[in-house]
């Protein structure tokens, strides 16, 4: 039998909440890893601050859009690595990484240009070599064993893995060259290094000139390390310095040749022209050492146009070598035993899981459109953000402690009913939090704390909206039973229509607002939706069960005696008005 109208069935209502609460902290406790803790952001746990610099080959400001392309990039990185909770902002011409936790030092990284070319190489000459620590000559492709910092291998074997195709790490030397002699013979006694800085065969020293710009370094390294003569390219191996910063970093022109180092330092090459730009990667992973593998490698997937010049490329200069360029330096320069057939190809160097992984989620998202350099990396103590976290629990608890003292002494058992929805509310809150940190990588920091405690306000703000309808209708004359559904009635389109407009601030603030306001506006959203679940699903269906027990709708409970008696009043001056209507009209019949 259905209840009459206006009327509810509270069992069905708590019962739903119990199911739904009941579910959330399941999925709490037996899936993920497991822990009922929300993760914490920055400011509450610690972390890692890292600021990063733009730098421009023409030493003018970056553009907006630059910088705006650069955070999409670096925020896509932070989600593949799968720190949780860390943020990518825009603060003037910087972006600024903040990591909570443990990740700091993968923030670091983040930044990296992430260029990855591959170069046809020209030569490749020891380092010691060139410093005359011990004789050597340079080999050139096509004469002699050739020798690479790793192997490359393509698709078209067996296995579907890869084609034949390996490097060797010995280096042929067998003296040193009369043009190297030459050369180094030619050289004057203070040259200006390609990174702006001059250097003596005594040491650094500073030139008495103004220090250059970093354009004009640029511009300079360019000249030396990208000309096309020979004589400058030779002239650009004896004077590049592989432990000073690179000026041609993330400004190198792709069409012209590159004088470089290797990433261990050890070799320098002369290369050609970009043969494969980064742009043509449409994906990169790593994999773990085989049977055919000593060593983690970063496989590489090609766009079509890329794939048609590799296999050209490879048919072409079997027994050659390429060079896998990240950001300017060679990271391996294995030769091409056989052509390679397919998009698919690898890159084997001295990588371990760490630095394979880094390397290949770099690659997949693709290059900055600008160079960084890290300016500031700041470690931000736990000790400040678990004072902070006290700091914001005791607000919430003063917060929390001044609504039940109101509702207590205002409303008496509503208020009772007020603090146990608070509750149930707040239980509610935390389960999702939890869940959220683990489905979406949310994470509660000070400004979603404050979110929280305004939600309280809010959440009682609705009680307080259904309270004061009740004592309206009572007020009428209607006793206690009979006013809470047509209160509900009215003050439910209120509460809707409150929330409603709370929601949708927070919807706006959340798409507008940058950092951690966003966390606030989500909080403040997260909220507004569970109190409407707590209204609906628990203080209703609460106060009805009230309203039916003759002991909990005793008004020395409910604190409704002065209400109901105003009632009781308005119902009698209503029975005397109609009685004087019924005898003015010669009816005996009372109303």
């Amino acid at each position: 039998m259905a209840p009459p109208r206006g009327q509810i069935r509270p069992a069905r209502y708590l019962l739903a909440f119990v199911v739904i609460l009941l579910g959330i902290y399941s999925l709490v406790f037996f899936t993920g890893d497991r822990k009922p803790v929300p993760e914490l952001g920055i400011d509450l746990q610690g972390g890692t601050r890292v600021t990063l610099t733009a730098r421009t080959p023409n030493g003018k400001p970056p553009t907006d859009e630059s910088l705006q392309q650069a955070r999409e990039i670096i925020e896509q990185r932070v989600n593949g690595l799968g720190v949780s909770g860390s943020e990518v902002t825009i603060d003037g011409t910087n972006l600024v990484i903040t990591v909570p936790g443990k990740d700091g030092e993968q923030a670091k990284r983040l930044g990296q240009t992430a260029e990855l070319n591959l170069r046809k190489v020209k030569q490749v000459v020891p380092v010691s070599a060139l410093q005359g620590n011990q004789p050597g000559q340079g080999n050139q492709p096509g004469q002699g064993n050739q020798s690479g910092q790793g192997n490359q291998s393509g698709q078209g074997d067996e296995s579907g893995q890869g084609g034949d195709s390996s490097g060797s790490e010995e280096q042929q030397s067998s003296g040193t060259t009369p043009q190297w002699a030459a050369a180094r013979a030619q050289q004057p006694s203070d040259q200006q290094r390609p990174d702006g800085q001059s250097q003596s065969g005594g040491g650094d020293q500073q030139g008495s000139e103004e220090p250059q710009t970093r354009a004009e370094r640029i511009q300079q390294a360019k000249q030396l390390r990208q000309s096309e003569d020979p004589a400058m390219q030779r002239q650009a191996l004896l004077t590049l310095d592989c432990d000073a910063p690179d000026p041609l970093r993330g400004n190198a022109d792709p069409k012209l040749p590159l004088v470089t180092c290797g990433d261990d330092g050890q070799r320098k090459y002369i290369l050609e022209p970009v043969l494969i730009p980064g742009t043509q990667i449409s994906d990169a992973t790593s994999s773990p050492p085989g049977q055919r593998k000593a060593q983690w490698t970063v496989n590489l997937e090609f766009k079509n146009q890329g794939t048609k010049t590799w296999a050209d490329f490879t048919s072409q200069n079997v027994g050659e070598q390429v060079a896998f360029v990240l950001d300017n330096q060679v990271v391996s320069a294995p030769s091409i035993n056989s052509a390679i057939v397919g998009g698919n190809t690898s890159i084997e160097g001295n990588f371990n899981q760490e630095t394979a992984n880094n390397l290949a989620n770099t690659l997949k998202y693709g290059a900055l459109p600008l160079a960084f350099d890290q300016s500031t990396a700041e470690t931000v103590s736990p000790t400040l953000g678990v004072a902070s976290l006290e700091a914001a629990l005791l607000a919430g608890g003063i917060g929390l402690i001044l609504v039940a003292v109101y509702c207590l002494f205002y409303y008496r058992l509503l208020g009772l009913l007020t603090i146990l929805s608070l509750v149930l509310s707040g239980a509610v809150v935390y389960g999702v939090l939890v869940l959220f940190g683990r489905w979406i990588g949310f994470t509660l920091d000070l400004p979603g704390m404050a979110g929280f405690i305004i939600a309280i306000g809010i959440t009682a703000d609705s009680f307080i909206v259904f309270f004061e309808r009740l004592k309206d209708e009572i007020r009428e004359g209607r006793t206690f039973r009979s006013a809470v559904p047509r209160s509900w009635a009215r003050a439910r389109r209120t509460i809707l229509s409150a929330d409603a407009v709370s929601f949708l601030a927070a919807g706006v603030l959340y798409l507008l607002a940058v950092g951690q306001v966003k966390g606030f506006a989500f909080t403040l959203g997260m909220s507004t939706v569970l109190d409407l679940i707590v209204v609906f699903l628990v203080t209703h269906p609460l106060v009805a069960l009230a309203s039916r027990s003759k002991f909990l709708s005793r008004p020395a409970l409910t604190g409704l005696g002065a209400v109901q008696r105003m009632g009781e009043r308005a119902r009698a001056q209503r029975k005397g008005v109609n009685r004087q209507q019924s005898a003015s009209n010669g009816t005996p019949k009372e109303a």
